[in-house]
């Protein structure tokens, strides 16, 4: 399973969207039979995102089930277990680490949950599904968490939750995806809220229309920059010795170290 800085989501009772999705710069595709899905299409769709996962040898289709307290989400399950497996399982509404559990046994362990975190009994469950088998991210349902308290989708009354998730997940080891930016048209926007997310610690970001994944993309991956300064760091503190050194004028440590290869890793995983 490939690390990734971004991804689309595309409506799975819209399938004439899915090739236009792929065809972008998105590093993933999120095939969605949640939010953007009426009930009684539901059905449908599901055998249609399915059999585009089929088709697809690639591995950059990814699928958003709907909640394991659903109907629907337990025929998603199901209906996964006995068809191709997407490359992430992104789960929505996860509430406790059983639910993550229960996915994992029925579908195997072929591909990476994501769970979201979209409510407060949620987020004080962060730690414990970040940590369950099989989990490959957290990602950060903003609007229902804001729906939930009652305030703005913006990053000032979200900022709390944000760094939670952040901290869940480097616990546990994992990425942390930022919720979309909802404002299509404000590229200064979107890439300001990125230029937030990846300071705070977070991964990737969703897109929810193609044009923002291009401000995404570079604005959440390692720049140019960011790798040659980890390259040069990690020469000199192994020339060092391995121990603490003065680099351009900053103290280097094992610490820093640790966030340069993680720079470096995550900029060797993305296609040009």
């Amino acid at each position: 399973m490939h690390a990734f800085t971004n991804f689309l989501f595309v409506p799975g009772n819209r399938p004439e969207r899915y090739a236009k999705a792929l065809a972008s710069r998105a590093d993933l595709v999120c095939i969605d039979l949640e939010d953007s899905v009426p009930d009684d299409e539901k059905e449908q769709a599901r055998d249609t995102a399915l059999q585009a996962i089929a088709a697809h040898k690639e591995g950059r289709i990814a699928l958003r089930i709907n909640g394991m307290r659903t109907a629907a989400g337990l025929s998603d399950v199901l209906a996964v277990a006995r068809s191709a497996k997407p490359a992430f399982l992104f789960v929505p509404m996860v509430e406790c680490a059983t639910e993550i559990e229960i996915i994992r046994e029925v579908i195997g362990d072929e591909t990476g949950i994501i769970p979201l975190v979209e409510s407060v009994r949620g987020l004080r469950a962060a730690d414990s599904i970040a940590q369950s088998p099989g989990v490959a991210a957290l990602m950060f349902g903003g609007g229902d968490f804001a729906g939930e308290l009652g305030v703005e989708l913006a990053w000032e009354p979200l900022l709390h939750a944000r760094s939670e998730i952040v901290m869940a997940s480097a616990s546990a080891k994992i990425r942390a995806i930022d919720v979309p930016y909802i404002d299509i048209e404000n590229d200064a926007g979107l890439a300001e809220e990125c230029a937030r997310a990846k300071m705070l610690g977070f991964h990737a970001k969703a897109a929810i229309h193609p044009r923002q994944i291009e401000t995404i993309y570079s604005s959440m991956r390692p720049s140019a920059a960011e790798l040659a300064e980890a390259r040069d760091a990690i020469a000199a503190f192994d020339s060092g010795g391995g121990t603490a050194i003065r680099f351009r004028g900053k103290m280097l440590e094992a610490p820093l170290i640790l966030r340069y290869r993680q720079l470096l890793s995550l900029g060797e995983t993305h296609h040009a």
